[in-house]
């Protein structure tokens, strides 16, 4: 139901904001930008997303069926159940739906968009099929959206990228505390859906798990922030595409050593892909249609404002406020917020304290909205529960840890 209030509340406030924004300036222009948002939105969604992720989703649906049947997602669940079993007490505890989780996961973490949308969506089916009511969000898939949403990426290669290209005179200088804001925010979806399911966080194996991944977050980091900006761009570049090809050849290879006929096993796979993407148009549209009317009103820009005039009272520094609709969009919309990151770097320079926190507000969460209609509109759920508030509690901390750490690393 939180979806529903919530796309209501995108019609409603846009549509209050225009009506005064119409009676304060007589500007008649405003309810135009209002109508071309929905047409423009609703064709972006099926003609930018929806088609585009036809293909993404036919091979890589295909590849995991290949995977599968290769018993290399089984491999997985085996290394990560322990861990997996804690945080998701209510499936079978030899579920293969672990380790799709697990290939989604680091999909996510190495900024493979297009391979981790469709494992993404694999494994939701998995979760959807221990679901025992249909129409209603399960603990698992609550917890597994909430991970999504947090968006934990090891290498931010997109912003880094852009940086470069805006002339950053160092454009890698936003990559440590990128990394520390989303693992927070990762962190803080994990204890708080923990919370929320009575999951014991005390428990050895979370424990020890927990502090092996900030670990290796840490070493990793440290190792990455030691290279020039040339070497980051390369390593990135290179152990992405390898990571794939590597999967794409052991699931091809373990499917011959299992006798597997690998072409049938990739079109049984293949042939859900095209099924997937048209469950998901209508969610996409009407959630991509509601967030549209709410920028094109203007009703982001009042927010922003609000919140200057707020922590101007109280005497706080507002200087982090100009980055601001990075944040308050990055829930919404990723190209929105992209858009945004980009319009505040060229405005007040990639190198700004502003342009540095746009990007801290990119690279610390995923777009919780966009996310949740993806994935539950993809097996039908229509009572998300506290899917969204759990989501947007974790975005919050990103967002407050990437205010701290912009003060900490680059405040004059």
């Amino acid at each position: 139901m939180a979806l529903n209030y919530i796309w209501i509340s995108f019609f409603v406030v846009a549509f209050l904001v225009a009506i005064i924004r119409f009676a304060l300036t007589g500007d008649v222009d405003i309810f135009k930008s209002l109508i071309d948002s929905t047409f423009i939105s609703s064709k972006s969604a099926v003609m930018d997303i929806a088609l585009p992720l036809t293909g993404v989703m036919v091979l890589w649906l295909g590849l995991m069926n290949i995977g599968e049947r290769a018993g290399a997602v089984n491999f997985l669940a085996r290394i990560a159940g322990p861990f997996f079993q804690r945080l998701f007490p209510e499936l079978p505890r030899k579920s293969p739906v672990f380790g799709q989780m697990l290939m989604n996961f680091s999909a996510n973490m190495l900024g493979l968009d297009n391979a981790a949308t469709p494992l993404g969506l694999k494994a939701m089916q998995g979760l959807q099929d221990e679901n025992v009511r249909k129409d209603t969000a399960s603990n698992a898939q609550i917890m597994f959206l909430a991970i999504n949403t947090s968006g934990l990426t090891i290498i931010p290669v997109s912003i880094l990228a852009q940086r470069a290209i805006l002339g950053s005179a160092n454009p890698t200088d936003v990559f440590i505390p990128v990394l520390i804001a989303t693992a927070i925010s990762t962190l803080t979806a994990i204890i708080v859906v923990s919370i929320w399911q009575g999951i014991n966080l005390f428990d050895k194996v979370l424990m020890s798990w927990i502090g092996g991944i900030i670990i290796a977050i840490t070493a990793l980091t440290w190792w990455i922030g030691g290279l020039e900006k040339e070497q980051i761009e390369t390593v990135s570049k290179v152990g992405s595409n390898l990571m794939l090809m590597l999967i794409i050849g052991a699931f091809i290879i373990g499917a011959v050593f299992r006798k597997v006929n690998v072409y049938e096993a990739f079109i049984d796979g293949a042939k859900n892909g095209f099924e997937v993407t048209v469950k998901i148009i209508p969610y996409l549209v009407g959630m991509l249609v509601g967030i549209a009317v709410f920028r094109a009103s203007g009703a982001m820009d009042y927010i922003t404002g609000g919140f200057t005039w707020l922590f101007g009272i109280v005497g706080l520094d507002t200087e982090f406020c100009a980055a601001l609709p990075t944040a308050f969009m990055k829930p919404l919309s990723g190209s929105g917020a992209k858009a945004m990151m980009v319009e505040a770097m060229q405005h007040h320079g990639p190198d700004s304290f502003v342009g540095r926190l746009s990007c801290l507000f990119q690279g610390a969460a995923d777009t919780t909205f966009y996310i949740i209609a993806l994935y539950f509109g993809s097996v039908g759920i229509r009572k998300t529960r506290y899917a969204v508030a759990a989501g947007l509690i974790a975005d919050l901390a990103g967002v407050i840890a990437a205010i701290v750490l912009a003060y900490l690393f680059f405040a004059s």
